[in-house]
């Protein structure tokens, strides 16, 4: 696995808890910022050709 897609990996895993997290708590803001976040790690992965799990 190349450095650049494990790093994308661990920062959607990352983004997607802090997504849960903001969403259970009520955080409209930080769940919009997350939501974007991996948005654009997806679309960085994608035109990388990398799996997004």
């Amino acid at each position: 696995m190349s450095e650049l897609n494990e790093t994308i990996q661990q920062r959607l895993k990352d983004a997607y808890a802090s997504l849960q997290a903001a969403t259970r708590d009520g955080d409209v803001y930080l769940a919009d910022l997350r939501q974007s976040e991996i948005d654009e790690l997806r679309r960085i992965a994608d035109a990388h050709d990398l799996p997004t799990r």
